[in-house]
């Protein structure tokens, strides 16, 4: 999948695209054709950097219960010729989780086209999978069908069968089709279930990489073994260097740390970091010095895990270098730091994004330390990050930090928060909006009353209005 283009900020598919609340307030007081032609962009042609994390499909389906918008746009994107040239996830699934919802409210349209794209389309399981939680039992066995109609009555399809009904998110249909009065439906569902079983037990049984009684010198080949299949497995690595090493292969792992192989180094740093070793952090500065890439990433991500004065105070010589170690260290302040390393964390964040702009993954620590710091000259730039950035979970992170470090939070950005796409944010704003504006104290009502919301948000609701107000 190609990274989105994101309009800008200041646009109505701009906020739609990267979910804020303000999204959802500009597209009920737009024109309605301009409104919903934003929201059908949105919902097919997925605005996420990271799919996988980020919500939107019930701000979506939201809006278009508000707008009472019509699904010919959406119907014609899953049934459209492209479905079955490209079958990747990301392509419908962000408009199948928004039928999802919109069938949670009652949407009959919503429902009967998962219905059909389950039957028809080629990305059936994940429309499946929200049916699971919201169809009820005859929907679902009428689907028994044309879903096992997709594999053949062969070894390799009762295979494929098999590998489907294991790893099912969602096992409701299965065990229901497996109880299913028609004998050939119920009897390959079982005997796919009881396959899926056995080769979980073999794999269980069959476990690959170390063994105890290994070497040092075994583990480091592995990890090695694992860059040159394109694996990074330093990681696992230096876990099993815990269970295998004594301290007598000490001298032995310090000189990987040094000029062993890629794989040795990594595995060799890490185990070294997280045992406080103390030459681990002149090891971690050489190897920024003179390792390779993949080394690098290794050093600076084994100094960040470090949580020992020692890392904290060498961080604080480190955080103005311009290099990877020097972010690190920034990021080091910004969770283990104290009240004098404020304007270190500062120009950190001022750096990042004059570097790198809003989006930069850095930011998304150095944001939590500005808060948890209580830098309040960090709000300026907190804001700039909370209105440009395209990650709803680091505009999340924002809003957090704004909360602690901005007064005017509670009648600004904390507003338009309790119509954000992610409940996080919902909930932070729930406990800090301003009451006094007649908006708020409506959109708390209609979260408190709303079945979809998270159980968190409600908690946060209810903490500011009353239960009279709850059931109105």
């Amino acid at each position: 999948m190609f990274d989105p283009v994101i309009a800008p900020s200041g646009t109505l598919l701009g906020l739609l695209q990267r979910g804020r609340g303000d999204g959802t307030l500009h597209a009920l007081t737009a024109p309605r054709p301009e409104a919903l032609a934003a929201l059908n962009h949105c919902v097919l042609n997925d605005p996420r950097h990271d799919w996988q994390v980020e919500n939107r499909s019930l701000y979506y389906a939201r809006l278009y219960l508000d707008l009472n918008g019509e699904l010919d746009e959406v119907e014609a994107h899953l049934f459209c010729a492209e479905d079955v040239l490209d079958a990747e996830e990301s392509r419908t699934g962000l408009a199948l989780a928004v039928l999802g919802h919109l069938a949670s409210y009652g949407r009959r349209d919503a429902l009967e086209l998962l219905r059909r794209y389950a039957a028809h389309g080629s990305n059936w399981a994940w429309a499946l999978d929200e049916l699971a939680l919201r169809d009820d039992d005859a929907g679902l066995r009428a689907l028994a069908a044309p879903v096992l109609a997709r594999f053949p009555a062969d070894p390799e399809g009762d295979a494929e069968l098999a590998a489907t009904v294991r790893d099912a998110f969602e096992p409701r249909p299965w065990r229901l089709w497996a109880e299913d009065p028609r004998e050939s439906v119920a009897t390959r569902v079982r005997a796919a279930h009881e396959t899926g079983c056995f080769d979980r037990w073999q794999r269980q049984m069959r476990p690959s990489g170390p063994r105890p009684g290994w070497s040092v010198q075994a583990v480091f080949e592995w990890a090695q073994q694992g860059i040159e299949r394109g694996a990074a497995l330093h990681v696992p690595a230096a876990r099993c260097l815990t269970a295998v090493a004594g301290p007598e292969d000490r001298a032995e792992i310090v000189r990987a740390a040094k000029d062993g192989s890629d794989g040795a180094r990594c595995t060799a740093l890490r185990y070294l970091a997280d045992g406080n070793d103390p030459e681990a952090l002149a090891l971690i500065e050489g190897a920024v010095a003179n390792g390779s890439t993949l080394v690098v990433d290794a050093a600076v991500d084994a100094f960040e895990r470090m949580r020992s004065l020692a890392a904290v105070d060498r961080a604080r010589g480190w955080a103005r270098r311009p290099d990877a170690l020097g972010a690190a260290a920034g990021r080091v302040l910004a969770c283990r730091g104290g009240v004098q390393d404020r304007d270190l964390v500062l120009a950190a964040v001022r750096e990042a994004v004059r570097g790198e702009g809003p989006d930069a993954p850095t930011l998304w620590t150095l944001v939590d330390g500005t808060g948890r710091l209580g830098i309040a000259c960090a709000a300026p730039v907190l804001r700039h990050v909370y209105r440009e950035t395209a990650s709803s979970h680091l505009r999340g992170r924002a809003a957090r930090a704004l909360a602690a470090t901005d007064p005017s939070f509670a009648t600004g950005f904390a507003v338009e928060c309790l119509w954000d796409c992610e409940e996080t944010t919902r909930e932070i704003a729930a406990r800090h909006a301003e009451t006094g504006d007649t908006r708020v104290v409506e959109r708390l009502r209609r979260l408190a009353a709303d079945p979809a919301e998270e159980a968190e948000v409600q908690t946060a609701v209810r903490s500011r209005i009353g239960p009279e107000e709850t059931a109105v």
